[in-house]
């Protein structure tokens, strides 16, 4: 396999890909943790066709950026997801695993030599695909039911500064109103259609129901991570404010 990225340092070939459903350049760029015990087996589970699960790249905890499908091809590492829309992330994304055991099995900090390298290749790619910094995203993102990774460990702040991804400073936790599961109203409509401008696929019903609660979630995770906890309060939706504005500013 020729390497498309000169950081990477070798290849190890998956066979789980297709091709893409979607030809033109992957408009997305999705940030995964492998969320097993070691990077040994994570290799081996994102090289083995029983598993029907791969990535772009992985990058190891002492920064080793190994590439593991061309970027040409369509990895299979969003499954089900969503996002502005879009249903076929697999086709319109680059995916990166980053070698953590995440929330199951010991969740920790990303070193820092690990990080240096996540935000080196990420780098490199948005520039060669002009992914816009709003279109970097966790798979907690675009599938927030079923995915935390890669967490309220991760450094979005550092990556953001490198000029990849879209941050602000998260608004202050402090009292007053608050939302969480059970409520019902026009207040959670619009909460929900706020989520849903930004760009998480959730329905704008009025219920803060299931849904509601893990787009919250994943949304602290990535934006608000001093408290994730599911509950919108002032905070939460002050940060999603600003970041609605953000993103119409660059648009």
């Amino acid at each position: 396999m020729q390497l498309d990225s000169s950081l990477a340092s070798h290849a190890v070939a998956s066979p789980n890909h297709g091709e893409r459903l979607d030809p033109v350049s992957p408009a997305l760029l999705i940030l995964h943790y492998t969320g097993m015990p070691d990077g040994a087996l994570a290799l081996a589970r994102l090289s083995d066709p029983a598993s029907q699960v791969s990535c772009h790249y992985l990058v190891d905890e002492d920064g080793r950026i190994v590439q593991m499908v061309p970027e040409t091809r369509r990895a299979w590492h969003a499954g089900q997801a969503s996002w502005e829309g879009m249903a076929d992330i697999n086709s319109r994304s680059i995916g990166i695993e980053i070698v953590n055991p995440g929330h199951e099995w010991g969740y920790r900090d990303f070193p820092a030599v690990q990080m240096t390298a996540v935000k080196a290749l990420c780098r490199d790619i948005v520039s060669r695909h002009a992914i816009r910094p709003y279109h970097v995203l966790g798979h907690s993102d675009i599938a927030p039911l079923r995915k935390t990774d890669p967490g309220e460990r991760f450094d979005w702040a550092g990556l953001a500064g490198e000029g990849v991804g879209l941050h602000v400073e998260p608004a202050a936790i402090q009292g007053g109103r608050f939302f969480s599961a059970g409520e019902a109203g026009q207040p959670i409509e619009a909460l929900q259609a706020m989520f849903s401008l930004y760009g998480y696929g959730i329905e704008v019903n009025g219920i803060y129901d299931t849904l509601t609660e893990a787009v919250v979630t994943a949304f602290q995770r990535h934006f608000r991570q001093a408290r994730v906890d599911g509950v919108c309060d002032a905070s939460t939706i002050e940060t999603l404010r600003s970041l609605i504005l953000a993103k119409q500013a660059m648009m």
